[in-house]
């Protein structure tokens, strides 16, 4: 048997403490995450990992440690995520983010942390056979950095059996955790609609077209789709989140308008339907006004779809180091790319609660707590130890 978590614990928590608000005061954001990747990798060298893949899907890279009898048996890889968000920070601290209108709002400098704190338990009580993955990826804010790690052929090569990742989830009780068979996290994407009239001078509207009035139907329009839940399996929402008429000058009637909105569903087959209304609603609108239009998908991130084996690995390991474990009523509203990895391998995707006065996440004030760090580590290195040295 393993260890119990009574003997086995994050050897130097103070030194990777320091790390984690080293990384919250120098924040990067999606795709760029190049100081972050570098700072990583140097400080990984001191436990000793059996080797460093890099460049995975552009600023990522894994740290992997082999089992101390035998690599022959699972692969089970961990993941955390490198990047912050275009957030002006409101915290007064020794660590505040000195990065100008950047900061880590989502907690990724601590789930960072966290695998870091597992790497020092691989290193100083190494388990039996197989090997752990320790992947840190970029620009997952943006949905993008899933994808392009698993294109990657270096990290198709290490084609792990499991894969697993956390959230922290503010407003849960410090190291709650929350599982869910299933779905987890919802899909979403980001929907660009660019709508074309014709310019014209402010004193002669009827000389140009105006797409004015058709940008203001989309937006109803676009809002009626969700406002009536029974034409859909699960929850489905649709936010339009910005929308612009031409420029700001009083002697121009405007010739082209912009609106965009975030799609997101918990099942599949409402997000493709909400989707084809939307373009649907465009078409209309369109037609209905003579403007020509072009669409954009952005930002697209998978349902997150946990396999129930590995959620109960999840719980086993919690009820293994006496902790509090609770089931999700429903999957969570927002999104994570994690779901790219559920989607091709066995694995899920858990929360871990980081306190109940603690502010939300992408809220300015937000700041993960580093007493989470070692609940975190312990939990990921328990389960690795199931399946490893079963």
């Amino acid at each position: 048997m393993s260890p119990s978590l009574s003997t086995v614990s994050i050897p130097d928590p103070d030194a990777i403490i320091a790390l984690r608000q080293q990384l919250h005061q120098h924040p990067e954001l999606s795709g760029h995450e190049y100081e972050t990747s570098h700072t990583l990798q140097n400080f990984l060298q001191r436990y000793q990992p059996a080797e460093i893949v890099k460049e995975l899907g552009g600023t990522g890279f894994a740290a992997i440690f082999h089992g101390k009898e035998s690599t022959v048996g699972p692969t089970v890889l961990f993941r955390a995520e490198l990047d912050a968000l275009p957030i002006v920070e409101q915290n007064e601290l020794p660590y505040t983010s000195i990065q100008k209108g950047v900061s880590h709002k989502c907690g990724h400098d601590g789930h960072i942390a966290t695998l870091v704190g597992l790497a020092s338990m691989l290193h100083h009580y190494p388990l039996a056979h197989g090997r752990v993955v320790l992947l840190f990826q970029p620009a997952e804010e943006t949905g993008a950095g899933a994808w392009a790690v698993l294109q990657t052929p270096a990290f198709q090569e290490i084609a792990p059996d499991h894969v697993f990742a956390l959230h922290n989830l503010p407003g849960l009780p410090m190291g709650q955790v929350v599982v869910r068979p299933d779905i987890f996290a919802a899909a979403s994407v980001g929907f660009e609609v660019k709508l074309y009239g014709r310019e014209s001078h402010a004193a002669e509207p009827e000389n140009g077209l105006n797409p004015g009035e058709g940008m203001s139907e989309l937006i109803q329009a676009f809002n009626a789709l969700v406002r009536d839940q029974q034409n859909f399996h699960d929850l489905t929402l649709l936010t339009v989140v910005h929308a612009r008429l031409g420029e700001m000058s009083f002697g121009t009637n405007p010739g082209f308008a912009t609106v965009m909105a975030t799609l997101r569903a918990f099942e599949q087959e409402d997000f493709n339907q909400l989707k084809a209304l939307a373009i649907e609603a465009v078409k209309l609108v369109s037609l209905k006004y003579g403007l020509k239009y072009e669409l954009d998908w952005l930002e697209e991130f998978p349902a997150t779809r946990n396999n129930a084996e590995a959620v109960k690995l999840v719980e086993q390991a919690v009820r293994y180091l006496s902790m509090e474990v609770k089931e999700a009523a429903a999957p969570m509203r927002w999104s994570e790319d994690f779901g790219h990895f559920t989607n091709n391998f066995n694995g899920a995707l858990f929360g871990l609660g980081s306190g109940t006065d603690q502010p939300q996440l992408h809220h300015a004030d937000y700041d993960f707590p580093d007493e989470l760090i070692p609940v975190g580590a312990a939990l990921f290195y328990r389960i690795a130890a199931s399946i490893l040295n079963p």
